[in-house]
């Protein structure tokens, strides 16, 4: 036991500083076809779900955009193209008819908008003296609720 042990050692030494060792079986000449079998490739993999997700595929945007198809591409003019998280409230009015409000958008513009008027993910359900009430249209498969309620205030979120 010890010899193999000295024999070890003294091996791993000569490695170490450089001392060529010579190994049992020299090395294929290049061009020649080596002798051990290639490695075979696994077998080809099929999911079985049971009631479970696909652990391969990405989670990524999954669910959480709640723009609709059309968002992504070219979109109307006007209210129309107006998404539900682009809107901003710039002020509310109050006519003969009731409250209406100024929304400013992300590319400078201004419109009015009443109750009832629809956006590209929604539409505005009421107008009051400290905020726009909007129903957006949930996009989520996995969501149970198929719109929820968005209040943008005037001047900072107040509850």
């Amino acid at each position: 036991m010890r010899s193999r042990a000295f024999m070890l050692f003294v091996f791993i030494g000569l490695a170490s500083h450089g001392v060529a060792t010579q190994s049992a079986t020299p090395p294929p000449a290049p061009g020649t076809p080596s002798q051990e079998a290639p490695p075979t490739p696994p077998p080809n993999y099929a999911y079985e779900p049971e009631n479970r997700r696909d652990p391969f595929l990405s989670l990524v945007n999954r669910g959480s955009d709640a723009r609709p198809a059309a968002a992504r591409g070219a979109r109307p003019e006007g209210l129309p193209g107006i998404l539900v998280e682009e809107v901003v409230v710039r002020g509310i009015l109050r006519t003969k008819q009731g409250w209406i409000a100024m929304i400013g958008l992300p590319s400078g513009r201004t419109h009015t908008v009443r109750p009832g008027d629809r956006l590209m993910d929604g539409s505005v359900r009421t107008i009051t003296a400290q905020a726009v009430v909007l129903m957006q249209e949930v996009n989520d498969p996995l969501s149970l609720e198929k719109q929820r309620e968005v209040r943008k205030f005037l001047r900072g979120e107040v509850k």
